[in-house]
């Protein structure tokens, strides 16, 4: 390898790839009175919702309305109606998209000046009313198309027409109808739709959480997780995989899309994998994997875990959630790097020349600066409520930006992070609006249910056809969607068919969950690894194929989990557990070397099935399964290092 330096992708690379695969990031340049407009509304936005956590929301209809008004008037400021769509002359943004900002300032501020009528006439709408909701409607659907993207947007236009036509509906679907006057109530009226709890969490946890991650990359946190991560697996066989899979495990805290964690952390790390001699797509699709699985890794789930609270209730707390989710996603990180480390085998890389290295004295220094992660932790561990953790969060990192000398964080900087964490707030906004509507509708016909009984029906009331099924149903559902929204929809519709046949509210939450996530590296739709191909130059199918591979450990965790309750620290001892996780990882390590087709040698195509058979069975809970499980783990490395001693080799295997 030689000592030249990798080349990383300019700011202006990075933006083109997230324009065209992450409908968040394509927002207009505005110059002059509208950037000021904008940017003072973007301002104003975060302000409001830290003067509402410091002192207390309103009551949910004002506290949504009003989140809703900012975030559906700044999006039709920020995002053009097409993609690339530049404005000639000389106003930046089109009048009609003026119209519609006004517009929304007029619909998010109707319940505030209103509410005291509104409430008095009992759900009796005027022609007033009416037209509002209408027009509340219209605005987040357009809204969500322009900054979320068109999957979703005809998902909930769908459920509206579902809703209003539900006489003429076949079979089981059929339902009484709403009347275009009921249905209008029901979503933006009630606290059941638009204004529904998903526009309430986004209102309150989600945004501060948000603003948290923008802090983080202001103090220079962003930039210290790839030095970090470099100077823990650089040197190590592979280093740069290791790197972009260690760096996107802490990326996903502070990101909370996988398509941008890509592009941030993958302009860094798949530049370095192609110099060390990975392929293509293989680089892209490791970083893929890789910032895909940073959406499930705890404190900060991409922001659905605060959802997953509210859905399930029963007094589960954020906490409960982020405990849960440790093990599985630990588990998923450590499928990733087995596959990546037995490919490095395979091709005979090694890792980063000492000159590539970060000086890890100077590395070690700044350890300072994961304070604010270790605080986010310890004070959601102590039960105080999630708003206030996200606060003091807020105010800690403030604190380390100060310390860091590196980052140089003046007050300018703290108006700008408070700038960007409103920017990035606006699509979930949408998200969850469009989201309200969906579940607005399932809650009104009965839709989850019905969809529930039809699953197991067609599984005949079995669990493993019932969850294979749910599965696809999340996966399918959770194409081209944002990790909030797509939990929304996949936990309202897909859920209610696990929990109706006994399982853990928890296990089947987290099993659509993850399901819906890894939609961003599931082909024929995988914006994750398009992204990722985007960087580096791969073929973008070819990419999602090998980023399914190597996140198979996401296609199977969920089922363990659901099957085995204890790597959710469910009514589980501690030796159970270590049980249950030591078993996984062996299961994983066989899994891996049969996908790679290389362990301690190449492996033949009859050993890399029978591999992977082993770890299925060492990863399937049970004692029996466990026990041939290990026996067979046991006779393959046996096999391996006879092999290598008598300096025989296998017939050739067809390796991907």
């Amino acid at each position: 390898m030689n000592n030249e330096k990798f080349e990383t992708l300019s700011a202006e690379e990075q933006q083109k790839i997230l324009e065209k695969y992450d409908p968040e990031s394509n927002t207009r340049n505005l110059k002059g009175i509208f950037r000021i407009i904008t940017f003072v509304g973007l301002l104003a936005f975060s302000l409001f919702q830290l003067y509402t956590a410091i002192f207390g929301v309103f009551t949910a209809q004002i506290q949504r309305s009003i989140h809703l008004g900012f975030a559906l008037a700044l999006i039709f400021l920020l995002f053009p109606a097409r993609r690339g769509q530049k404005k000639k002359g000389k106003l930046q943004v089109a009048w009609y998209d003026i119209i519609l900002a006004l517009l929304s300032v007029y619909v998010g501020a109707y319940w505030p000046t209103n509410i005291d009528a509104i409430v008095m006439r009992v759900g009796l709408l005027t022609d007033t009313d009416f037209y509002v909701g209408v027009l509340a409607i219209l605005l987040v659907l357009e809204a969500t198309r322009r900054a979320v993207g068109l999957p979703i947007t005809i998902i909930a236009i769908l459920f509206l027409s579902y809703g209003y036509f539900g006489e003429s509906m076949p079979g089981f679907l059929q339902h009484s109808g709403l009347s275009l006057e009921r249905l209008v109530q029901t979503m933006f009226f009630t606290t059941e739709g638009i204004l529904g709890t998903p526009l309430g969490v986004s209102a309150t946890f989600i945004f501060l959480f948000l603003l948290f991650g923008s802090f983080l990359v202001k103090t220079g946190v962003g930039q210290y997780f790839n030095d970090l991560a470099v100077s823990i697996a650089g040197k190590r066989t592979g280093g740069p995989a290791k790197v972009a899979i260690f760096s996107s495990a802490l990326q996903g805290t502070i990101s909370g899309s996988s398509v941008a964690n890509v592009v941030t952390s993958g302009s860094f790390t798949i530049p370095m994998m192609k110099k060390l001699g990975y392929k293509r797509e293989f680089a892209g699709a490791v970083e893929a994997a890789a910032s895909t699985g940073g959406q499930l890794m705890p404190p900060i789930m991409g922001a659905a875990a605060f959802l997953m609270v509210e859905f399930i209730g029963g007094g589960l707390t954020y906490w409960d959630i982020a405990k849960a989710a440790a093990i599985p996603a630990i588990l998923y990180f450590t499928g990733v790097w087995i596959m990546t480390h037995f490919e490095a085998k395979r091709i005979g890389l090694s890792g980063l020349a000492k000159e590539e290295m970060p000086n890890r004295k100077e590395v070690l220094k700044k350890i300072y600066l994961l304070i604010p992660i270790l605080a986010v932790i310890v004070l959601l561990m102590s039960g105080i409520t999630v708003t206030h953790a996200a606060l003091y969060s807020i105010l800690i990192a403030i604190i380390v930006g100060f310390i860091n000398r590196a980052a140089n964080m003046k007050l300018v900087d703290i108006i700008y992070a408070l700038v960007d964490g409103a920017r990035t707030a606006l699509a979930v906004a949408a998200a969850t609006a469009a989201a309200g509507i969906i579940v607005g509708i399932v809650t009104k016909t009965g839709l989850g249910l019905k969809l529930a009984n039809g699953l197991i029906d067609i599984a005949g009331g079995k669990l493993l056809p019932t969850l294979f099924l749910t599965m696809i149903a999340a996966i399918i559902l959770g194409m081209g969607s944002p990790t909030t929204a797509n939990y929304v929809i996949t936990s309202t519709i897909a859920a209610p068919a696990i929990i109706l046949l006994g399982i853990p509210d928890l296990s089947a939450h987290l099993f659509v969950f993850y399901f819906g996530i890894i939609a961003d590296i599931t082909p024929p739709v995988a914006l994750a690894a398009f992204a990722a191909a985007g960087v580096s130059g791969g073929e973008p199918i070819r990419t999602g194929i090998q980023s399914a591979k190597l996140a198979i450990a996401a296609f199977i965790i969920p089922y363990m989990f659901v099957l085995s309750p204890e790597l959710l620290m469910i009514d589980t001892n501690a030796t159970e557990l270590i049980w249950v996780i030591f078993t996984a990882i062996t299961g994983m390590i066989a899994i891996g070397a049969g996908m790679i087709g290389y362990w301690f040698r190449t492996l033949h195509w009859v050993e890399r099935l029978f591999a992977i058979a082993t770890g299925l069975m060492l990863i399937y809970p049970g004692v029996w399964t466990d026990t041939i499980g290990l026996v067979a783990f046991a006779a393959l490395i046996g096999i391996q290092f006879v092999w290598k001693r008598e300096g025989n080799k296998p017939m050739k295997s067809q390796n991907a």
